[in-house]
């Protein structure tokens, strides 16, 4: 592993650290999705640093970002962009939407209806945008960062599971402690978004060479048995009536090999691993009986601590 690239990615977490005040293991996993070309979906109250990160991690790794607030009435074409009438040309043009740009945080994605959830999830899959059948590529990197509020229903569209599947992780961020809190009231900041604050620490050449660089992170056999046997394991437990699909497990072993980058190793280690797997599988899996209570998400994600408690780690 090369000193630089360590250095590099070390460089893009102290400055998203210094902004964003909060759990700074946050920081560490989105960053692991940007460098494994995930997305990643945030579940948590207003007023957390959400914007605040996912801004920082723009630009400190010298990406463009672009913010859309997702709301009852909004098209697809608000998003994805579309064909306007130039009447001075007689012609209609091309005018792309906002999702082409590097970093794009998309608020309250539930909100919006099932159509334009679906148009951005499919950009999100396929990379590119088809707009009156001309096919247009999303830019390089790229990584939706989607928010919504576990607490309201009201007005709201959920994602249906096929579409959750297409999220890398599912993160909650929490209240930060009384240090970091203290911190933001002494500094006369508020967490509305301070991550234009952020330095750029790496441009975006160097991170599409680290991203590169973590598909050739090293994965041993069994360290590979040891994965598939957690997320095949999900599929088998009576308490859980869809287990994570194929597509759960190659996303965790993408994650696992950027972690095992983040962390200045060119291979894979059990712990890799271990420490993805609640937040790359709990939004893959369905509760065998769900409570519809809100607290659902944490009971997936302790039966995904539980199984992953119970395979035998490989030495």
């Amino acid at each position: 592993m090369a000193a630089s690239s360590t250095g590099a990615l070390h460089r893009i977490k102290a400055e998203v650290d210094s902004v964003f005040r909060g759990n700074p293991e946050i920081v560490r996993l989105a960053l692991v999705a940007l460098l494994a070309r995930g997305h990643l979906l945030i579940e948590d109250v207003p007023g957390v640093g959400k914007t605040t990160l996912a801004h920082a991690l723009a630009a400190a790794s010298g990406l463009r970002f672009r913010r859309v607030q997702f709301t009852s009435d909004l098209l697809p074409s608000d998003v994805l962009g579309g064909s306007v009438y130039n009447p001075q040309t007689s012609s209609f043009e091309t005018h792309p939407g906002p999702v082409f740009t590097n970093v794009l945080l998309v608020d309250e994605i539930n909100r919006a209806p099932p159509r334009t959830q679906s148009g951005l999830l499919q950009a999100m899959e396929e990379r590119q945008v088809s707009i009156d059948g001309e096919t247009l590529a999303l830019p390089d990197p790229f990584l939706v960062v989607a928010t919504q509020n576990p607490f309201e229903h009201h007005g709201t569209y959920p994602l249906p599971e096929s579409q959750l599947d297409r999220f890398l992780m599912r993160l909650t961020i929490g209240y930060p402690d009384a240090d970091a809190e203290r911190e933001i009231l002494e500094a006369g900041h508020d967490l509305n978004d301070r991550g234009s604050d952020a330095r750029t620490v790496v441009h975006e050449g160097d991170l599409l060479t680290l991203q590169s660089q973590v598909r050739g992170t090293h994965v041993d056999s069994d360290v590979l048995d040891y994965l598939l046997t957690i997320c095949r394991a999900t599929r088998d437990d009576d308490r859980l009536r869809v287990g994570a699909s194929p597509r759960g497990s190659v996303g965790l072993l993408h994650a696992a090999r950027a972690h095992a980058l983040l962390d200045g190793r060119d291979f894979v280690v059990p712990a890799d691993v271990l420490a993805l797997a609640e937040p790359c599988l709990t939004h893959r899996v369905v509760l065998a009986a769900p409570s519809g209570a809100g607290d659902d998400h944490e009971r997936a994600a302790r039966i995904i601590r539980e199984i992953a408690a119970t395979v035998v780690v490989p030495v």
